[in-house]
Order: C-alpha cells, then sequence, then structure tokens
C-alpha cells in the first residue's frame, strides 16, 4: 500500500514540479526599470527570493521600513520578494516595496529568457501594478 500512496503523492505533485522546471527560470540578477538598483533571485528551499544585490542610485537605507529599528539598514541584502511558488504562468508570493515599506502579493512571470514581469498587488489582486525587469547576468 505504501508504494501506491507515494505513487499518488508524485503524481499530485508532478504538475507543479514540471512547472517549475519548464522554460525559462528567474534566477540570476535583474535590473529596475529605472536602473537604480539590482536585485539576485535565487533558489530558497523549493521556492524563489529576491534580495537587492546592487544600489545604483537613489536611497540607500530602508528608511521606509514599518519597524523604526530598521530604517537605518543599508537596503543591499534587504529581502524583495519572498516564498515565490510556481503557480499559472509563473510564481507567486509576496514582495516588499523598500519605497513605501509595505508588503504585497506578488508575481514573477518570465516574458522572455531576459525580461521578468512583477506585479505587486492590493485588495486581492483588484489592483495592481507591473514593472519589466531586464536580466544583468
Amino acid at each position: 500500500m505504501r508504494p501506491v500512496r507515494l505513487a499518488a503523492l508524485f503524481l499530485a505533485c508532478a504538475p507543479a514540479l514540471a512547472h517549475a522546471q519548464a522554460g525559462p527560470q528567474p534566477l540570476g540578477t535583474w535590473l529596475t526599470p529605472a536602473g537604480d538598483s539590482q536585485i539576485r533571485i535565487s533558489r530558497c528551499g523549493a521556492a524563489y527570493c529576491g534580495v537587492i544585490s546592487k544600489v545604483m542610485a537613489g536611497e540607500t537605507k530602508d528608511v521606509n521600513n514599518p519597524d523604526p529599528g530598521l530604517r537605518g539598514r543599508s537596503l543591499v541584502g534587504v529581502a524583495l520578494s519572498r516564498d515565490m511558488r510556481p503557480s499559472g504562468e509563473g510564481w507567486e508570493g509576496s514582495l516588499y516595496n523598500f519605497r513605501d515599506g509595505k508588503t504585497y502579493s506578488g508575481k514573477l512571470a518570465m516574458k522572455g529568457p531576459n525580461v521578468l514581469e512583477l506585479s505587486g498587488c492590493v485588495l486581492g489582486g483588484l489592483i495592481c501594478k507591473k514593472q519589466m525587469w531586464t536580466r544583468v547576468d
């Protein structure tokens, strides 16, 4: 009976595993549309996570963080995307916007091998804002 359960579990997970491995992946370093920062996306367990790897212009501290104790920290190393898991044509998780200090539900979707669409949403996805990031490496 145990092999049957393992097979059923594998079959239930197979579509998500196949999606996670098929097509272009968001791994790598990405340039934001304004060209002011670079975000490094890597694996964190079964998901993807993104951290600020470089700030080229503008504020370099996390001054809008809702936690006053974190407002003096450098933006380099701050997690922008967390726990991005396969969903539909991309990945869903949470996004931290250091410009306003808020965390949003978010999505990543590859729009080509070197273009990543990032969208952050509020009100259960009723209002979303999108950005196109370009691959640096």
